[in-house]
């Protein structure tokens, strides 16, 4: 009707509003601010599979779960081709995969250490690290325990931005091959996740100065030095 003040929010509610919008908007400039670093910190030292990439002694090959229900993951797959494609063409002398064996009925690294060797890469040259329970763990333990200090990471091509970046946090010069890129169509959820992942790994660096959960006793890699 004519004539009629326009409704308004209560002063409180407006506060309440804008200060929850504020926070919205800080918390996605976080995250671009995150992801934004790690790609670009160290892009020009990720290879794509199949690259002539320099060689290095060891490389360190990310755990993931060798099955998704019944049916075989593809990156688990992915990154078990590259690592043994790596050793056949002579670019690595030993690979040291690392993943996570938290209980008895799942156990990442010995499923990589027997599709490796199905794949041609000899018992050998494989070391199994069982404490690899989140990336961050795997990296620090691959200079802390295994005393390594240039490698190559194997995994797939979204998380290597957060892997070379928390390598070199735990003082790793480090290279990364990246498996077979999968479609949008099979990584879509695993790509936005990783959005997130990014900026935990950020604040596990910067912020919070997070420790492997499990560091242990040196263990030297059958390598010449």
């Amino acid at each position: 009707m004519a004539g009629m003040k326009k409704s308004r929010l209560p002063r409180p509610a407006r506060i309440l509003a804008w200060s929850v919008s504020c926070l919205i908007l800080g918390i996605l400039l976080v995250i671009i601010a995150c992801n934004c670093w790690l790609l670009t910190a160290n892009s020009d030292r990720i290879f794509p599979a199949g690259a002539d990439v320099p060689a290095r002694k060891v490389a360190l090959v990310l755990g993931t779960a060798p099955r998704v229900e019944r049916w075989k993951n593809p990156f688990f797959e992915g990154r078990m081709d590259t690592a043994a494609r790596l050793w056949h063409d002579g670019k690595v002398w030993h690979l040291l995969v690392s993943g996570d064996n938290s209980t008895r009925d799942y156990d990442e690294p010995t499923a990589m250490r027997d599709a490796l060797i199905a794949r041609g890469v000899p018992p050998r040259a494989i070391t199994l690290d069982y404490a690899g329970f989140r990336t961050l763990d795997s990296l620090v333990r691959a200079r802390e325990i295994f005393g390594l200090r240039n490698i190559i990471v194997v995994t797939d091509d979204w998380h290597q931005p957060r892997a070379l970046f928390l390598a070199a946090a735990a003082g790793l010069d480090a290279l990364g091959v990246s498996s077979a890129e999968l479609p949008w169509s099979g990584s879509a959820k695993t790509r936005v996740r990783e959005c997130l992942s990014r900026v935990k790994a950020v604040a596990d660096i910067c912020v919070l100065h997070t420790k492997p959960k499990y560091l242990g006793e040196p263990v030297k890699l059958p390598i010449e030095d």
